[in-house]
């Protein structure tokens, strides 16, 4: 497991590809009962160690995330997301050509399809969702053009990047429940949470983890 930082009050750490940021329903691993083990054996605890989940990543995603090992910077990082002093920023890769330099937002309505596992465009019931992104680099994939953005969120929703460039025409490269025609395996997935910028919940300094030009496979 790759260790970005840790004190007394937070954990943060690389996700890959493949692991839930939680216990779900899938056989699958998971990030929280992976640090769980790893505080436990760490500091030699004899029963459950706390941790606190405060944002997600999904199966398919993979960057930086940070836990809280109390409750009271759980709390407070939580507040914080609210508060939109919790940014995270993605690498995307998405199908067709983007040369804008400077970031562009767009902002959309989207509700969440239990059943389906899927947002779609709501403009009556949906909630709002806001992220603004800049072109980085045009290239191909298997002849197909393919634009490598950079995307900031201002909202947390269900699939939000996946969804809001695909309602542009742009869906991210190998996403066939958006809308591509490619097909990538999980692991090459291309949505990176590359970088994390938080208030640290005890000492209120702000911190900023960034994923190295090594680490990223774009």
């Amino acid at each position: 497991m790759k260790i970005y930082y840790e004190d007394n009050h937070i954990i943060v750490i690389y996700k890959p590809k493949g692991y839930l940021s939680q216990p779900g329903d899938k056989d699958l691993p998971d990030m929280y009962n992976e640090i769980k083990n790893y505080l436990k054996i760490k500091y030699n605890k004899p029963g459950d160690a706390y941790l606190g989940i405060v944002h997600r990543l999904d199966l398919n995603t993979d960057g930086i995330m940070v836990y809280a090992k109390t409750s009271k910077a759980s709390a407070r990082l939580s507040k914080d997301i609210t508060l939109n002093n919790f940014n995270k920023h993605y690498y995307a890769v998405v199908e067709g050509k983007l040369d804008n330099q400077d970031y562009v937002k767009l902002i959309h309505k989207l509700s969440k399809n239990e059943k389906e596992k899927k947002s779609y465009l709501d403009n009556q019931n949906g909630k709002e969702s806001i992220l603004s992104y800049k072109a980085i680099k045009n290239y191909q994939i298997g002849g197909s053009d393919v634009t490598l953005i950079e995307v900031a969120l201002e909202t947390g929703r269900f699939h939000q990047i996946r969804s809001q460039m695909s309602l542009i025409g742009h869906p991210l490269y190998g996403d066939i429940k958006y809308g591509s025609k490619n097909h990538v395996e999980y692991e090459k997935f291309p949505l990176t949470a590359y970088r994390l910028e938080l208030i640290h919940p005890v000492s209120k300094e702000k911190m900023i983890f960034e994923m190295k030009e090594d680490e990223l496979c774009y």
